[in-house]
C-alpha cells in the first residue's frame, strides 16, 4: 500500500458531465493507482475559467491557481488529453503555457517547485499523432521539473478517418490495459523512490 497521492488533469474539450475519452482514459489509469493505495483524484480543464497567460494567477477570476494547487499537493500528475488535427488539445497547450510560469519557481529548499514530482502522459484519439502528442507534452512536463518514469505514457487511437472513440468501446483492447499497467507500476515505482529522497540541491 502507498500514502502517495495522484492527481489526473484532463484537457478534454467537453464539459462535465458529458462523457468523455480523455476522462475515461484518466479514470483506468487512476482506478489503477487506487488498487495499489495511492489517494487519487481530476478534475477537467474544460469546467473551470483557465485564462490564457504565463503567470501563477492572472486574475479576474482566473480558476488556474485551483488546479495549480491541486497539482502541488500531488506527488504523481497524469496528464490526459485527445488529438484534435494531429496535436493535443487546446487546453493542454493551456495547461502547459500556464505551467511555465513554474519553471523559476522554487520550494522551500530552493529546488524547482516541481521537482520531485512524476508526470505521465494519456492520449486519445481517432486520428494519427498520438506518438507526437506524448512528445510534445513530456518534453514540456519535464522543462517544468516534472520526473518521467520509464514508458510512462499510454495512448488509444482508432482507425483515422472514422466515429468511434475510446469512450464507445466495450472493453479495453489488451495492449491499451497491459502498456497501462505499466505506466502506474513505473510512475508508482519513480514516485516512491523520489518521496523518499529528491533531487540534491547541488
Amino acid at each position: 500500500m502507498s500514502d502517495l497521492t495522484a492527481f489526473a488533469l484532463i484537457c478534454s474539450l467537453t464539459p462535465s458531465p458529458e462523457p468523455s475519452s480523455s476522462d475515461l482514459m484518466a479514470q483506468h489509469i487512476l482506478d489503477q493507482f487506487a488498487a495499489h493505495g495511492v489517494v487519487t483524484s481530476s478534475a477537467r480543464v474544460v469546467d473551470h475559467h483557465v485564462a490564457p497567460g504565463v503567470r501563477k494567477d492572472m486574475g479576474d477570476g482566473d480558476e488556474w491557481p485551483v488546479l495549480r494547487e491541486k497539482i502541488l499537493a500531488a506527488d504523481i500528475l497524469v496528464l490526459s488529453t485527445p488529438i484534435w488535427v494531429g496535436h493535443p488539445s487546446s487546453l493542454a497547450q493551456r495547461v502547459m503555457e500556464r505551467l511555465d510560469a513554474d519553471i523559476a519557481e522554487t520550494d522551500e529548499e530552493g529546488r524547482p517547485v516541481m521537482a520531485g514530482k512524476v508526470a505521465v502522459v494519456a492520449v486519445v484519439g481517432n486520428e494519427d499523432g498520438a506518438h507526437k502528442t506524448v512528445a510534445d507534452m513530456m518534453q514540456g512536463l519535464n522543462d517544468i521539473g516534472f520526473s518521467l518514469p520509464s514508458q510512462g505514457s499510454t495512448y488509444w487511437v482508432g482507425e483515422a478517418m472514422q466515429a468511434v472513440d475510446f469512450k464507445d468501446l466495450a472493453q479495453v483492447p489488451d495492449a491499451v490495459a497491459t502498456t497501462t499497467a505499466g505506466v502506474v507500476r513505473n510512475a508508482q515505482h519513480l514516485a516512491t523512490l523520489l518521496r523518499r529522497e529528491n533531487f540534491p540541491l547541488e
